[in-house]
């Protein structure tokens, strides 16, 4: 996985549980809901990085 998108995924992961966690603590359930949201997406484009890494070998 290339180092670039590697830290995007995880920066999408890491803002979304920041969303979640912000949500909970304020009682916003649209806010918690986004931030599973971008969770979701940092999992998914990190996996995709990964399986593109097993393809190269």
């Amino acid at each position: 996985m290339s180092g670039e998108q590697k830290a995007e995924a995880k920066g999408e992961q890491a803002k979304g549980k920041l969303k979640e966690t912000a949500g909970r603590v304020t009682g916003n359930e649209r806010m918690t809901a986004e931030g599973r949201a971008e969770q979701a997406k940092g999992d998914a484009r990190e996996a995709k990085e990964k399986v593109k890494d097993v393809f190269k070998r």
